[in-house]
């Protein structure tokens, strides 16, 4: 499908309506045990400066690579353990 093909085909489906689009061909879901909520979200990132004792930061670099999405979700657990959100 060429480029100015498939721009026409999107802005004819961004102008459906809801109630025209056809679902039948879509299952319906009943069970929903096996359901992960939010397993597609990920969080805006923002750079940040701060200062941690040297100690504290060796010890979080051994622990092999990934040591800022380790300090990120030891803040985040603190966070929402927190009393106040």
């Amino acid at each position: 499908m060429k480029k100015a093909q498939r721009d026409k085909q999107i802005d004819r489906l961004r102008r459906m309506k809801d109630k025209d689009i056809d679902l039948s061909d879509i299952p319906e879901i009943t069970d929903w045990s096996k359901v992960v909520v939010g397993k597609f979200y990920r969080p805006i990132k923002k750079p940040l400066t701060i200062r941690v004792d040297a100690d504290v930061l060796a010890w979080l670099k051994s622990q092999g690579k990934g040591y800022q999405t380790r300090i990120n979700s030891l803040l985040r657990e603190a966070m929402q353990h927190s009393p106040r959100r």
